[in-house]
């Protein structure tokens, strides 16, 4: 196991026994909220994982952060790892070609398109900033986009309500 896996396992079981009680708050206020009864809390999406395998990626039928946090028991399991390339479905573009060493590495819930604006980048440059990771990630690297991602994300929310 490498020190990232250990990383990012041990990262995420913490996580995830730390924020149970809001996931099953979130869990609840989605089931409650659901104008479409058997819907599901869940929202599921093919996406490509390590080495191009899909896998079936859930996340809450809710917008805004909270909506990633059943992403953990993606981490926990291996299959995702708390800092990586943005999530691709297997069709999109960027799984083929150049692009396709961004699956030399697990995806990410988050990384460097998360912490340099998101929606606001053009896609050109969120597919630099993931490729650049691809080629030189480390721990340290990862330590450092984790600490800036709340951040960013208060400040995204932040500007929606002004």
């Amino acid at each position: 196991m490498t020190a990232k896996r250990t990383f990012d396992l041990m990262g995420g079981l913490a996580l995830l026994l730390a924020l149970s009680p809001l996931l099953a708050a979130v869990a609840l206020s989605v089931a409650l909220g659901s104008a479409t009864p058997g819907r599901g809390v869940l929202r599921r999406r093919t996406v490509a994982g390590l080495e191009g395998h899909p896998f079936t990626m859930v996340t809450f039928r809710t917008r805004g952060p909270l909506a990633a946090l059943p992403l953990l028991l993606h981490v926990v399991e291996g299959r995702m790892s708390l800092v990586g390339p943005c999530p691709l479905s297997p069709s999109h573009r960027e799984c083929a070609g150049e692009g396709r060493r961004r699956l030399s590495v697990r995806p990410g819930l988050t990384g460097p398109w998360q912490i340099s604006g998101r929606s606001d980048l053009p896609w050109e440059e969120r597919e630099l900033l993931d490729l650049h990771y691809v080629d030189h990630h480390w721990l340290g690297m990862d330590l450092r986009i984790l600490a800036r991602t709340l951040p960013a994300v208060r400040r995204r929310r932040a500007a929606r309500f002004a």
